[in-house]
């Protein structure tokens, strides 16, 4: 939501404000149920009554804010001190000081703890000083979720001021509401709470007229991040694509066909999405709007099985050894396992850890990446000092499978043989560099 609007929204009450104070009239002060037009006490000291008359006319935003700084250090108990408060902080608001119309905000809740005008420009202010980040974004983030909370307990209660129009209320309302939800959401998001991101930033794009990217995207984000991914995202991320400027809609528009394929399987159909989304007056999904699912990858045990009908046990690579004897499947695992238990086999790997005796090795590329140990190799002779492999270099060597554990997986071997860039044994003579970056 744009400052531009926070500042009208507050304008619409102090506009109602200074109405009712202008045209007030004798009377006792009675209070009016939620949503009903709210009488406020009568100023009936004329002194006190034309000084803040004189501070709320003036159209001079800081000129304002002086005057009605004057009023409350003059009338500090006064029955209209609320009022001049809200009145304060909107001028602040006005004039461009943020800071001093939060102080004004917080001035406010020490007299009326549930003053939802107060917790909406607060709530406001702390999310987008969130969105910006730095040292001091997760205080910001819990003072936008606790404010953006206190807000929508307190919004059933608000009333209508005089002289407002019922339409003008509603909106007041509806677009507070909307600022609370939004904070909630958006603190939430942040941290990867995505059910309660998804059902706050839900309901704050519920209750605004003209929803905007600000909540739009993170809906859609919080949507495509969580698992599993609530399709209903992708026609929100299209959405926000449509409001976003310059080449920031394409990025948009990768993102959301990028997480399109991971769900659905393949690109088909994310075309006719984005132009039924384009053209679709409503930000809303159609009703029954969904995408299908991409089909479950096999199971651990399932690709055993197919692997070990499609290759034998030598043909396989050190990772399909690793998939085969740690999936579960205890067939293919001892189809594999008795084919090539006790045989000197040569592989290359990342050296995890190494002593003179002993090297930790990681062979397939999900351990090499994790830098992850797969492999302990026993050596049949101690290896110089000059020659022991250095840790995150890849190594090449001769071992016989001994034993293995599936899970966490670990293949023993053992006569381990140091050997050079041509597969032959490495003398103790001669020292070797391991640089090759490609394993077997």
């Amino acid at each position: 939501m744009k400052r531009s609007l926070v500042i009208s929204l507050l304008v619409f009450a102090s506009a109602a404000t200074i109405q009712q104070a202008v045209g007030q009239t004798a009377g006792q002060a009675e209070s009016a149920p939620a949503g009903q037009s709210a009488q406020k006490p009568e100023i009936k000291n004329p002194a006190e009554y034309n000084a803040y008359i004189n501070a709320i006319q003036q159209t001079n935003a800081a000129q304002k804010a002086q005057l009605l700084e004057a009023f409350l250090q003059t009338y500090p108990n006064s029955v209209m001190k609320v009022d001049a408060l809200e009145l304060l902080m909107v001028a602040y608001q006005q004039a461009g000081d943020a800071q001093k119309s939060l102080d004004a905000a917080n001035r406010i809740l020490q007299a009326d703890p549930n003053n939802v005008r107060a917790l909406a420009v607060l709530s406001y202010n702390y999310r987008a000083a969130a969105s910006q980040g730095g040292p001091q974004m997760q205080d910001n983030l819990a003072k936008a979720k606790q404010y953006g909370e206190q807000g929508l307990q307190a919004l059933p209660k608000l009333q209508k001021p005089a002289g407002m129009s019922d339409a003008d209320f509603t909106k007041l309302h509806n677009e507070m509401g909307a600022i609370f939800d939004g904070a909630v959401a958006f603190s939430a998001l942040q941290a990867k709470d995505y059910a309660t991101a998804q059902k706050d930033f839900q309901e704050a794009v519920s209750w605004e007229s003209q929803p905007t990217i600000a909540d739009i995207y993170p809906l859609a984000t919080a949507d495509l991040e969580a698992k599993p991914m609530n399709p209903s995202g992708f026609w929100f991320i299209v959405k926000a694509a449509m409001m976003a400027q310059g080449g920031t809609q394409q990025q948009i528009l990768d993102y959301g066909k990028k997480k399109y394929i991971r769900y659905h399987g393949s690109d088909q159909g994310w075309d006719q999405l984005v132009s039924d989304a384009k053209a679709s007056a409503s930000i809303m999904p159609p009703a029954g709007f969904t995408v299908a699912a991409a089909p479950p990858p096999p199971s651990p045990a399932e690709q055993a099985a197919d692997l070990v009908k499609t290759k034998t046990p030598v043909q396989m690579s050190f990772a399909e050894w690793e998939l085969v004897l740690s999936s579960g499947n205890q067939q293919a695992a001892d189809t594999v396992w008795n084919a090539i238990k006790g045989k000197a086999v040569k592989l290359q790997a990342s050296v995890i850890s190494a002593t003179s005796t002993s090297v930790q090795l990681a062979g397939s590329d999900d351990d090499i990446e994790a830098k992850k140990a797969d492999i302990t190799l026993t050596m049949s002779k101690a290896i110089p000092a000059r020659l022991t492999p250095t840790v995150g270099s890849m190594m090449a060597f001769q071992g016989t499978l001994t034993s293995y554990t599936p899970n966490p997986f670990m293949m023993t071997m053992t006569e381990g043989v140091l050997l050079d860039k041509n597969g032959n044994p490495v003398s103790s003579g001669t020292a070797t560099h391991h640089t090759s970056t490609t394993h077997h």
